[in-house]
Formats: structure tokens, sequence, C-alpha cells
């Protein structure tokens, strides 16, 4: 919650104090000298029918809203309840009405939406029995409960904290907001917290800014925050979107080790099926609103009844397949063949497209530069030799953590980040061409033949301009055709990808996440290109449009004769899509190989851990988080030999088996392990 936004404004005014002096110390047992902090979240001296009561109990929950357009109902009659101390899964699309749910339950349900009919009852620890439904979100006892009885981790973490403070000021305003402590003590507690969530070095990270810290500390932070007051009920939604799968495994864990050590309840906000089945004990299926079906966690997996939630298991790319069926989305995209448009190989299939060698890249840390210090700054380094082949017409899947090199490598194949040192040679109608030391004119000639999709297609996209200048850009900046060929080419982009030719006069926020990556490869494909490059592409869309995408993109490659380097830290997604894959690691390439052979038989140590944080959309199949390393240390590589990094000792990329790579100083370590059954065949 960014200081000075949603907790500043909830802030008790003056006179609420003044009404209320003694108000934060009268409701404690034992008078003004208790703190509320100590208090246990399940009060021993209950009566036994109020202990059995669940902890949050919604009835027929109804929320609209109003806008010129009409009533838009997100939410139609929903009833769920959340016992002390389970986990129960709000499950669903988006645009089901998980998040307006939520928003209703902490009252930050924007000025255009109201609360219809039904009850949210919550029961207050500190309070009692509340219907938070009747309640006015700006009301003093609605302000004590959000925060501190009932506690949310945003989607977003970098969006959700203030650039502009640190978090120490960010997690320890929580206390002062709900008057638990301030100063030295908030200072304190804040750091136990951040301890108690397993941040390295929390002293130090009191003065670090949110964009200094990676993807998954951000994360921790949030939930430090969520925590602080040790709240009966945490909500989290979609805790572990768009973060890879060692970071997601981490935070699993870390909620379950939170709410083992807190005793709260949980409302788990998800769509992803294989973070439902680690951690929810109940599951509740939302679509257009409604509650579709609900049930345990056990019940739900073992036995789907509702075709809705079928639909989405089948979604679902799976890791374990040896082949890759046709992924099932609720809604298919009718890609219309006739509208694509595709460039005449200027190669064979099979024959290098581009060809890396040596390539190598870092990064100045120019903050450890000491002042009027003469000494060079640290440097960070970012690609370190990396050679790869990619052939055309295949699809190289690229997969790794974050921060292991991926992205910086596509940028540098796209000239965004100019290398060190090496050679990027892709093939063109006139031979060869090294993209590292092409001039301008030659880097112009060369870009309509190679393209970019970006993860997030809201960024990358203009709002200022419609989707027919968004699309008529790249036609109009390479002198393609004319004005009037133009348009008709807009169109036919837009079938391609299963858009409607009005589309064209649409604005990018006025459609859905999906159809905004849709409208991101169009963009990519307008040019006509041999090479796309596909930079995390469904990270952050629910697994039915992911199934969309997937299969648009396999079904644009069949029929453009397109070549992809797709960059995931999605195995199940790359498992779908990828012909051959490669596993970069503190940026080296740590082992590259066949799709089969490389699901079948991982030979390096950190591929095989990649493949162990990945979740099961089955509960019968948890996770192991004792191949995981502990929280905080994702970044150190204490590999076993021959795989560690050792001064003085070359870790070339050996070939192990045929067309199988794997970094090490020596292939000692396959003596007696048997070949894997693609080999045997």
């Amino acid at each position: 919650m960014p200081r000075g936004s949603v907790l500043q404004s909830q802030r008790p005014c003056a006179s609420d104090h003044a009404a209320e002096p003694k108000r934060w110390n009268e409701r404690m047992p034992g008078g003004s000298g208790a703190s509320v902090l100590d208090r246990p979240i399940d009060t021993p001296d209950r009566p036994a029918s109020v202990a059995a009561r669940p902890l949050l109990a919604i009835e027929n929950l109804s929320v609209e809203f109003q806008s010129m357009a009409g009533t838009v109902k997100a939410v139609s009659g929903l009833s769920l309840s959340v016992g002390a101390g389970r986990t129960v899964a709000l499950v669903g699309e988006s645009g089901s009405g998980k998040t307006v749910t939520s928003q209703a339950i902490l009252g930050l349900l924007p000025k255009s939406a109201v609360i219809t009919g039904g009850s949210i009852h919550f029961d207050d620890p500190l309070q009692g029995p509340i219907d938070l439904a009747a309640l006015s979100p700006r009301s003093p006892r609605f302000r004590a409960v959000r925060g501190q009885s009932i506690s949310i981790v945003f989607q977003e973490p970098m969006t959700s904290f203030s650039p502009l403070h640190t978090l120490g000021d960010q997690i320890g305003e929580v206390l002062e907001v709900h008057g638990r402590a301030t100063g030295a003590e908030a200072r304190e507690r804040t750091i136990e917290t951040l301890r108690l969530v397993r941040f390295p070095e929390p002293e130090r990270a009191l003065k670090s800014y949110p964009f200094e810290l990676s993807g998954g500390l951000r994360q921790r932070a949030m939930i430090a925050m969520a925590l602080i007051c040790k709240p009966a009920l945490l909500i989290a939604d979609e805790p572990t979107t768009a973060l890879d799968v060692t970071l997601q495994a981490q935070i699993i864990k870390l909620l379950r080790e939170m709410q083992g050590e807190l005793g709260m309840a949980v409302l788990l906000i998800t769509h992803d099926l294989g973070v439902v089945a680690n951690l929810a004990e109940d599951v509740v299926v939302m679509h257009h609103g409604k509650v579709v079906e609900s049930g345990s966690s056990g019940t739900i997996f073992a036995n789907p009844q509702h075709p809705y939630l079928i639909s989405l298991m089948k979604a679902v790319p799976d890791l374990d397949q040896t082949e890759s069926p046709r992924l099932k989305p609720i809604r298919e995209i009718k890609v219309d063949a006739g509208a694509l448009m595709r460039r005449e190989q200027s190669g064979v299939v099979g024959a290098p497209l581009l060809e890396l060698k040596r390539v190598a890249k870092s990064f100045s840390r120019r903050g450890d530069r000491r002042l009027f210090s003469s000494a060079p700054a640290p440097s960070i380094h970012a690609l370190k030799d990396v050679s790869l082949t990619i052939r055309r017409g295949e699809c190289l899947g690229l997969v790794g953590e974050s921060g292991s090199g991926k992205t910086t490598l596509a940028r540098a194949i796209m000239q965004a980040v100019q290398v060190d040192r090496g050679e990027m040679l892709f093939d063109t109608p006139d031979g060869p061409l090294d993209l590292v030391t092409a001039d301008r004119s030659q880097l112009f000639a060369v870009r309509n033949r190679l393209q970019y999709v970006f993860q997030d297609p809201f960024s990358s996209l203009d709002p200022r301009m419609t989707v027919g200048a968004i699309l008529a850009e790249p036609l109009e900046i390479h002198a393609v055709c004319d004005r009037a060929e133009r348009r008709v080419r807009v169109e036919r982009l837009l079938a391609a990808v299963g858009l409607e030719p009005q589309h064209a006069g649409r604005y990018p926020h006025s459609f859905s996440g999906g159809q905004r990556q849709r409208i991101g490869i169009a963009r990519a494909l307008a040019l006509e290109p041999e090479f796309l490059i596909c930079d995390e592409p469904v990270a952050a869309l629910d697994v039915s449009v992911q199934a969309q995408i997937l299969n648009l993109l396999k079904d644009l490659q069949r029929l453009c004769g397109l070549t992809y380097l797709f960059i995931s830290h999605n195995l199940a997604v790359v498992n779908y899509v990828a012909d051959r894959i490669a596993v970069m690691c503190d940026g080296e390439i740590v082992e590259l190989a066949p799709r089969a052979a490389f699901f079948e038989d991982a030979l390096h140590p950190y591929t095989q851990m990649l493949m162990q944080a990945v979740p099961h959309a089955d509960p019968q199949r948890p996770l192991d988080f004792a191949h995981l390393p502990p929280v905080g240390e994702i970044g150190q590589r204490n590999w076993p030999a021959p795989f560690t990094a050792e001064p003085g000792v070359a870790r070339p990329l050996l070939e192990a088996r045929p067309g199988h790579f794997v970094r090490a100083a020596n292939l000692d370590f396959l003596a007696g392990r048997p070949a894997p059954a693609t080999e045997r065949r």
C-alpha cells in the first residue's frame, strides 16, 4: 500500500481520537497496559459458540459498477466462508469477480462500485462480530479492521509500494496508523517482521527503496507489511503471478510457514491451479461473478463437476507430457489463415538463422563507486560468453530465473543493448550479417525480418494511439505500402489474431489483457518477419487466455514459417511450445537439449532445481521444498563438482548425449547413469 494513499487516507483523524482517547487500549484485557500486538489471534477464553463461527462469512454478496454505459454486475449472489486458520482459494479467470470480492471485504471498492446486497460477517478478534458490508469504509471501526485484523498482499508489489519512501517507513507506517507502535519500537518490530519473512539483512532493508529490490524481495516486503499487525485474515491477491518458478515456490513455502506461525486464515485469490493445489484446503470457483463450484481441494481436483472448472483444468499445459496435444481454452481464437501474410524464406528449414558467438555484456554498479575514487566501479556480468544457434523454423525455449540474463540477451539481439564483445550473425538474403558491427542502415534493413513480442502489452502499446495506428506505424516507418494498402493490411492483421476490423478504431485500454497481447503479436507480424523474440508473452495472463495465446503462436509458426526465441520461466509452457530448450543461469547457458531429452533426463543441478520448483495441479503431488534453496539464498550457486565454478577450471558446454549439452568441467558424472529412453529408441 503506497504511503500516503490507501493507508494514509484511512488514518483516523484527530477528532476520532478526541472522541475515543483510549480506544486502542480499552478493548484489550488488562486495561491500557496491555499491547494489542501481544494478543493472540484465537483468544482461548472465547465461548465455544463464538469460536465455532467462521472467521469470515460472505452471504449473497452482490456488487455493481455504475457507468454511463450502464450497470455491470461484477459479483452476483456470492457466498463463501473462511474458517479460522484455514486457507480458501478463490479461483477463476480475469474478470470473474475475484479481486472485486477482496476489495469489498476491505472497503477498497472504487467510487463507481456499489454493494447492492448481501453481508460480509467478520468475527474480529479485537472488536467482535462486524458486518463489513453495512459499515462505511471511512468509519473508525472499519479503519481499525483494515490492515490490522484483515490485511492484503497485492498482485504487483512494485506499484503497491511508493517509490519515494523507504521500506522501513512504509512497513512501519502500518503500526503507526493503528496506534500499535511509533519511533524506535516501530523500527524494531519492522526488523522483526522482515526477519520473520526470511528477508536477508533486514536492518539494511529498512533504508532500501522498492525499485532497488528484485521481484521476489519486493513480494516478501509486501508480505511483511501485511503481517506486521499479525492479522487474523490475510488476503493474498495473485501473490505469485509473473514470478519465476523458484521464487513462486519460495513464496508458497513462506505463506505456509507464516500461516503456521501466526495461526491466521488465508483467502488466496489466483488463477494458478498449481498454487491452489499446494496451498488451499478449500476451493471456490467463480465465473461471471457467481460461484459455480466449491469444495475441499482434494475433491475439486479429483472430481471436478462444473464444465467451467473442467475447461480451466484442460487449458493448463502439463510438465509431464512427452507429447504436446493442443490446449483447450474456454474460448478458442479463430485464426484467419487467408489473412496471413508470409515472407518468402531466404533459407532452408533447419539451417542456422541466428548464431551467437561468445557474446558478453556487463553493467557497472554505479551506486557502489566511492566518491573521488579512481577505482573502477564493480560490474555485474549479465552475459558471459554466450554461444547459441537458432535454426530456421524452430522454437528455441530460453528458461531461467529472473536476473539470469534472458531479457538482456533478447535486447542484445535487437541491438537495444550494446554488447561488450562477441558476434551475432543473422542470415539474410545477402548473406550473414553481424548485428554487433552492422551500421544503422543495415540494422534498419534487417529489422523487418526480426521482431519482438513484449511481456506487458499494456505498457508497450501507446495509450494515445488507436490500434489501427499502432499496427500501421511499422508499415509507415518502413514505407512498405501506401495509405490505402495500409488500411487493408491492418484489417488482415486483426483478422489473423482473431480480432474484428472495427477494433482498429479503439484504444488499448479498452481491451482485455489477452486481446492486448494479440494486438502486440499483430504489430510484430506487420512487417512479415522471419524471426520473433517472445519475451514472457503469457507470464501475467490467466490460464485460459494463456492457452489462447500459446495456440495462436503455434498456429502462426506453422502457417507463416516463423522462427521463435521463446523466453519464459514457466517450464510447462516451454514444454508445450519449444522444440529445443536452453537454460540460463547467472548469464551462462548451462544446458541445451531437445525438448523430450531435456524433460526426461535433465543433467545440470540448476535445471533439476527448476523442474522441482514447478507446482503441479494435483494435491497428491505437492512441492518438495527440501530440494529448493532456502528463502533468500536463490543467488547462491553451490553446485557439486563438476558443475562448480572454480578459479582456473574451465566449464565449457560439453555434448553429454547427441544434441544434449551441459556446462561442466568433465562428463565423469555420466558414468553408470542409464541412457534416457529417447536415446535408446
